[in-house]
């Protein structure tokens, strides 16, 4: 084989190397960011460890919203099961009970810890100040 010839699969085969390196690296790096999203119905199904971080969504269950010190509890439902959510902080202007919400946090020992609550509307969203 001729030395050019050698030089240039050498330089193909180290961009090929380079290349699935990166791709890897990208996908290793998403895999590690990635924040399954359950049902709480789902969720009592399943084994998930206490340092996993996940979404939890559903509806707000009617009369579940209590503040106990600076905590709030509330239980998230699908109208199969619910699943209590403890939450440190300000809730979002849209969160009431009846309506949607996903929270992000941690399931520990049938509680979930949530670290942030986002609060959802239906397709039929109205302003509150244009209701009137």
């Amino acid at each position: 084989m001729k030395t050019i010839r050698k030089k240039r699969l050498l330089n193909v085969l180290i961009l090929l190397l380079v290349s699935c390196l990166g791709v890897f690296l990208i996908l290793y790096s998403l895999n590690s960011k990635l924040d399954y999203f359950y049902t709480p119905s789902e969720l009592k199904k399943i084994n998930v460890t206490a340092n996993q971080r996940i979404k939890l969504g559903g509806m707000v269950q009617k009369d579940s919203f209590k503040i106990e010190k600076n905590k709030i509890k509330f239980s998230v439902t699908d109208f199969e099961n619910d699943i209590i959510v403890a939450f440190e902080g300000a809730l979002p202007d849209l969160f009431k009970e009846g309506s949607g919400v996903v929270v992000l946090g941690y399931y520990n020992k049938s509680i979930f810890l949530a670290d942030e609550v986002l609060a959802k509307h239906d397709e039929n969203y109205m302003p509150p100040q244009l209701k009137e």
